[in-house]
């Protein structure tokens, strides 16, 4: 594996100051696919945090690739909501103010327990043998020891993924999916590092659908909802008193 890139400059705020990575290898994936997911990973870990420049030439030299390829890739990232574009200052990590990140869950609330009542009014018994066996995967892997962040992330996807498709609605997977790129930045910095809550809940959101009771599911997804919002919500406070 080729040598992590050298700092080319002293200056403490360069890039790779704050991150230290790897050429991208010459592999089956397009170059721009290996950029993006590089620096997708170092943000959502936390490793780029919110408000670090994102210099195109300090990037070229450190994952050793074109300006083109690089100008591609942040592209992607401010369509995902991870990286903004601010004036005078060019590409940096993304972050919401309170505000904005407040209204982004109540969005985000409104449009999943919608997704939470439909699953229960469409779904098929296959669908929810499926949600049931993924909220037990997210208790599998969120109940692990030392876990990493992204991997409980994942998890809490592949439940959202099933509502996704019990539902069939193209239109909510888009407004949903919109909504969480805006806000993934906050998520690993919010997550708690005891998932024994979120746990209970998703079980509890699988036994209300079984019983096809859409009151008591959306009641539960609320509720669960508005736990992440709170920790992720105090997550950026302290990402702003810094």
């Amino acid at each position: 594996m080729p040598a992590a890139a050298k700092p080319t400059t002293s200056n403490a705020n360069s890039l790779a100051s704050a991150w230290t990575t790897s050429p991208v290898g010459r592999v089956a994936a397009p170059l721009r696919e290996q950029v993006v997911t590089a620096l997708r990973e170092a943000i959502l870990d936390f490793r780029l945090e919110p408000g670090r420049r994102l210099v195109e030439r300090e990037l070229v030299e450190q994952l050793d690739v074109s300006r083109t390829t690089v100008r591609e890739a942040l592209r992607e990232l401010t369509s995902e909501g991870l990286i903004k574009v601010v004036p005078q200052k060019g590409a940096v990590v993304a972050a919401p103010t309170h505000d904005e990140a407040r209204d982004l869950y109540d969005v985000r609330c409104a449009l999943e327990t919608l997704l939470v009542r439909r699953f229960v009014e469409k779904a098929p018994r296959s669908k929810v043998y499926a949600l049931e066996a993924a909220a037990e995967h997210f208790a599998e892997v969120a109940s692990q020891e030392n876990v990493e962040p992204r991997d409980v992330l994942e998890a809490r996807r592949a439940f959202n993924a099933v509502l996704h498709d019990g539902v069939g609605s193209e239109v909510l997977r888009q407004l949903v999916d919109g909504v969480q790129a805006k806000v993934r930045v906050l998520v690993v910095k919010g997550m708690s590092t005891n998932h024994s809550e979120a746990i209970q809940e998703l079980r509890d959101i699988v036994a209300a659908v079984r019983e096809r009771d859409a009151d008591g599911a959306v009641e539960v997804y609320t509720t669960h909802m508005r736990r992440v919002s709170a920790n992720a919500l105090n997550g950026l406070k302290g990402i702003q008193e810094r």
